[in-house]
């Protein structure tokens, strides 16, 4: 599943329109009244503070068109900027029902939010659960928080878990991955809003390449390596 790797650009992400069109009209609102109803310096103050405020929006909303550089058989990127906060073996019994490798990345308010399908394969399930909210970096956030799980089946037929997890203030997980359709590295899976995480459960054989409070760029940096199926 070879494809051509461009240069790296940087641009908004779609799931940030109606957010940024609607905080940009709201500021000029309150910006407008504030220079009509008082003093010039409270006008200079409140527009300072908007443009800082709409300038973290912009911020949080950008999305880096990235390109792995490299053979992508076998290897496992990171589905998110962030950092790695889990890397451990657990009991998977939402589907797979047997031990795996959880590897979790939390992403904060600064970080990209776009995710990054982390293999090339075909997606075999798609699955959303409603839940609660609790703060992303907690073990019992996989699976008590909103969630969207995507399963990948990699060309030689192992199997990829990639969950998304909403945070404290996360109320929108988007997921772009559809059943029945294939899947590459430097897609979009999806877009999470605000404080959230991302986690990876792979094969027990999986050579992990990070280490707890690493660092992670999506879709750049190399989780880990699959084995070859025998």
């Amino acid at each position: 599943m070879a494809k051509l790797r461009k240069i790296k650009r940087v641009r908004i992400h779609r799931e940030g329109g109606k957010t940024l069109v609607g905080c940009l009209l709201l500021f000029v609102l309150v910006c407008a009244l504030v220079n009509a109803l008082l003093p010039p310096v409270f006008f200079y103050i409140v527009t300072v503070i908007c443009a800082v405020v709409y300038a973290g929006i912009l911020n949080f909303f950008r999305c880096p068109i990235r390109r792995f550089q490299g053979d992508t058989e076998g290897v496992v990127v990171a589905p998110a900027d962030g950092k790695i906060v889990v890397n451990e073996e657990v009991d998977e019994n939402e589907y797979f029902g047997d031990r795996r490798r959880m590897v979790s990345i939390f992403m904060s308010l600064v970080n990209v939010h776009a995710n990054w399908f982390p293999v090339d394969g075909f997606v075999t399930r798609v699955e959303h659960e409603n839940g609660n909210y609790h703060k992303a970096w907690l073990p019992k956030a996989s699976l008590e928080n909103e969630h969207a799980t995507v399963i990948i089946s990699t060309p030689d037929g192992q199997e990829v878990m990639v969950r998304q997890v909403a945070g404290a203030l996360a109320r929108r997980i988007e997921t772009y991955a559809h059943e029945s359709e294939e899947c590459f590295i430097d897609e979009h899976l999806g877009f999470i809003k605000f404080g959230s995480r991302v986690d990876l459960f792979l094969p027990l054989d999986a050579e992990v390449k990070v280490r707890i409070g690493q660092p992670t760029t999506g879709n750049q940096t190399v989780i880990a390596q699959l084995s070859k199926k025998k």
